[in-house]
């Protein structure tokens, strides 16, 4: 870990969140998604203190040395909002800028939702802001893919996925990092088959890491969640449905915001996470970046073209000094 970032841990909404954070001023949020950590975020870290912000990246609920309640309800959405606020609570801001990426986006984007007096300004990356779909989103994905396998469908049985993914943390990770990543190999048409193979037996193999990965932190990775298991990361999963019935009052909502989306073109989730819509439900879309040759893991693999994105919708708040 450089030596500019320090760690500790906070307690926010009710559970103890450990931090990784660097710098000073105006605080920033970073919110990690599946299946990573605080640390994924450590060169925005490292470009946003330089810049004179103070920014922080939590390792999420269920996620590293964070608290991992047992009750899959403890993972919905307003619970990880407010974990969110508990934070902007605990360091005596007002407001924050809230950045997150593959899962942390929509924990972002709903903060900015659910909370908006809290947020300056969010920043999704990966994953764009949809509205709150017609149906819960299980049966819409159910029906759409009737008869090909789905991950999110699979993760929905408590047990079996984290079985799968925890019998080898290395392997699913090294697979998960890597098949994911711009030049991943290409996908095999089989791996959409509902023939009774487990998620890593799906990923292409990778036979070693890819460059922007470096061994150290991708071993502090896998320590972690040989530890934990991946059941508290997995239920955030299993809150689809009940986050569905819990935010009607949020049909047809927008982020009005100040707003940045950043995502890579050779990202798999705009396969089925289309951002073609976004600034119909985000009016106030002030930068928004398609980056060329980055895959699903972009804050690590073009840390410079995303923190030039984020330094671009920071530049334009107006935010406390």
């Amino acid at each position: 870990m450089t030596a500019s970032l320090t760690t500790g841990t906070v307690r926010a909404n009710g559970v103890e969140l450990h931090v990784t954070e660097a710098g000073s001023g105006p605080l920033v949020l970073l919110l990690h998604g599946f299946p990573e950590l605080g640390l994924s975020w450590r060169h925005q870290l490292e470009a946003l203190a330089a810049a004179g912000y103070h920014a922080v990246a939590p390792d999420q609920r269920g996620y590293g040395a964070s608290s991992a309640p047992p009750e899959v309800g403890a993972y919905g959405i307003r619970q990880l909002v407010g974990d969110v606020v508990g934070l902007i609570d605990a360091y005596g801001a007002d407001r924050a800028v809230v950045v997150g990426h593959d899962w942390g986006a929509p924990v972002a984007w709903h903060t900015a939702l659910l909370a908006p007096e809290r947020v300056a300004g969010v920043a999704g990356l990966s994953v764009a802001y949809v509205p709150r779909p017609p149906a819960p989103p299980t049966a819409i994905w159910r029906r759409r893919l009737a008869g090909v396998w789905f991950y999110i469908l699979y993760f929905q049985e408590p047990g079996v996925a984290e079985a799968d993914l925890g019998r080898d943390p290395t392997l699913t990770l090294r697979r998960m990092y890597g098949g994911l990543a711009a030049g991943h190999p290409p996908a095999d048409p089989s791996a959409a088959v509902r023939d009774g193979r487990g998620m890593v037996e799906r990923l292409p193999e990778i036979e070693d890491l890819p460059a922007w990965l470096d061994r150290d932190d991708f071993e502090v990775s896998v320590a972690s969640f040989a530890r934990t298991g991946f059941t508290g990361a997995l239920n955030w999963y299993r809150n689809f449905d009940a986050n569905w019935e819990d935010t009607a009052d949020l049909d047809g909502a927008r982020v009005e915001v100040p707003a940045a989306f950043v995502v890579g073109a050779e990202d798999p989730v705009l396969a089925f996470t289309p951002a073609d819509d976004i600034g119909r439900w985000v009016p106030d879309l002030r930068v928004r970046r398609v980056i060329d040759g980055a895959g699903h893991w972009v804050n690590q693999e073009r840390p410079d073209e995303v923190n030039a994105a984020l330094l671009e919708l920071l530049g334009g708040l107006d935010l406390p000094g």
